[in-house]
């Protein structure tokens, strides 16, 4: 029986914060396109408070809702346009602001209203539908694209990861890695594994496939185990898996993949979920964010100025801090945008204002951008795809407002 991920953590009762942002489910899925152009997807899970991290410290209201999250120059934070400031934690990227190659689409939210699940906010976030979606998600949006380009395949022939990102599940044929997924296979267990499946034609065939697999991307992981020390070996690879910096591994893979035949790659990085001591909660996140864009950047060379990088999140956070000096569910969040096919520099959006009557339900920044709308205008812009396509096959029901100018 199949189960997803989401189902599986809600029947095991893992229905705190953390579990939606669990670093261990966060495989990486790529697929190819026959545009020249690329897109990177990151799915920022935890629900990213967009009020810190593009801190809008010219409106009067946010310091009081604020105390003791400070904004603007007292904060560190770097000046983008003299209303809107970058927090301190993603400084190293003013440079890219300062060419035109980051952007942030503020007060944007997805259609998903009042409930503030992780779980259902990130299925609508990634699947791409309203409201009526929830309970019927079955594919993701940039699975979706894809479907409706000809000539898409998948980027080589390999599938391998725990499950699919559900922005790139679907019937369009995409590949699948995950940097914490281990194939040391000893000789023992090798020779196992042919003599079980010997006879039987399919898993005989899938068996070899999967250990020619295993050689051709990185010969290190099928290894010679003479004294059938299985157990040290185990431990090794838990010990590997522990270890920090996956989020590197990943933008490094992503960038490899990209200079190749890959066109389009979705992940999630974590950690956004900072409802105590965000001041320090925070650090993290928006430290994997920062590296991810910069390996991007550097690895990918001249196809950087080809590429356009969106991070997205299920939901903002409250405007008020709370108790904890962290910040609760909200829902009006940022969109961060990045990449040489982005026309950056500024902050889309008209902004909302942060008054009592401004606020949504008096507590969360309204939304005045749909996250479908930022998507789809950059998708149209990168790979020319028609606006009846993008409103209906690929965000059903989406009315794209044609306000935005997000690439190049």
């Amino acid at each position: 029986m199949s189960i997803s991920r989401r189902k599986f953590l809600k029947r095991a009762g893992l229905l705190g914060c953390s579990a939606a942002a669990s670093p261990l489910l966060t495989p990486m899925s790529f697929a190819a396109l026959p545009s020249d152009n690329r897109l990177v997807v990151i799915i920022l899970r935890g629900g990213m408070d967009g009020l810190d991290v593009v801190q809008p410290y010219g409106d009067a209201a946010l310091k009081g809702l604020r105390p003791t999250l400070k904004a603007g120059e007292a904060a560190g934070a770097s000046d983008l346009d003299g209303f809107f400031a970058l927090h301190k934690g993603l400084k190293d990227l003013m440079p890219l602001w300062d060419k035109g190659e980051l952007g942030f689409a503020h007060a944007a939210s997805t259609p998903y209203r009042d409930k503030r699940s992780h779980f259902d906010g990130q299925d609508l976030l990634e699947a791409g539908l309203g409201m009526d979606g929830l309970g019927r998600v079955r594919d993701g949006w940039l699975n979706r694209m894809l479907q409706v380009i000809p000539g898409v395949e998948p980027q080589t022939g390999f599938a391998i990861g725990r499950e699919e990102m559900l922005v790139l599940t679907g019937g369009a044929p995409v590949s699948n890695w995950s940097p914490d997924t281990h194939m040391n296979l000893s000789d023992q267990s090798r020779r196992l594994l042919e003599r079980i499946y010997h006879d039987d034609p399919l898993f005989n065939a899938s068996v070899a496939e999967a250990i020619e697999l295993a050689e051709v991307l990185d010969p290190k992981m099928v290894e010679t185990d003479a004294d059938g020390d299985d157990a040290a070996m185990m431990k090794q690879q838990m010990m590997a898996s522990m270890r920090g910096g996956a989020h590197k591994r990943v933008a490094e893979f992503a960038a490899n993949r990209l200079k190749e035949n890959t066109r389009v790659a979705a992940f999630s990085i974590n950690g956004w979920d900072t409802h105590n001591n965000q001041r320090q909660a925070l650090r993290g996140g928006l430290s994997r964010l920062q590296d991810t864009i910069l390996i991007l950047k550097k690895q990918l060379g001249d196809v950087w100025g080809k590429t356009a990088v969106v991070a997205m999140t299920e939901f903002g956070r409250t405007a008020r801090e709370n108790g904890t000096r962290g910040t609760d569910h909200g829902t009006g969040g940022a969109m961060i945008l990045a990449g040489g096919a982005i026309a950056g520099g500024k902050v889309f959006g008209e902004w909302p204002g942060l008054t009592e009557a401004d606020l949504y339900q008096g507590r969360d920044l309204r939304p005045v951008m749909d996250v479908r709308d930022v998507s789809a205008t950059v998708m149209q812009g990168l790979f020319g795809l028609d606006q009846s396509l993008l409103e209906g096959a690929i965000f059903p029901g989406l009315e794209m407002t044609g306000a935005l100018r997000l690439t190049r």
